[in-house]
């Protein structure tokens, strides 16, 4: 029983840090495109790797970051065209 636990352990780690690259890939992503839909699951994915221990804070942090960026961009466009889809 002892030797499973820290593979679990590593595990545990490695999927946060993993959330971690996601949020901030996401959020980066979401500034360009889809930003209804990518700047939440962004703060989401950020929030439980913080919640959890993330070894990549700062990623993390960044994440989070551009996905309430997401959510600004998109109700700065809300409120110039009065509509939720845009375009270049």
């Amino acid at each position: 029983m002892q030797l499973t636990a820290p593979a679990t352990r590593r595990t545990g780690i490695r999927d946060t840090d993993g959330m971690a690259v996601a949020s901030f890939i996401l959020g980066l992503l979401g500034l360009l495109v889809l930003n209804v839909f990518l700047g939440p699951i962004a703060i989401v994915l950020a929030s439980v790797a913080l919640w959890r221990g993330t070894q990549r804070r700062g990623r993390a942090l960044l994440g989070l970051g551009l996905g309430v960026a997401d959510l600004l961009v998109l109700a700065a466009f809300v409120q110039a065209d009065s509509t939720i889809s845009w375009s270049f």
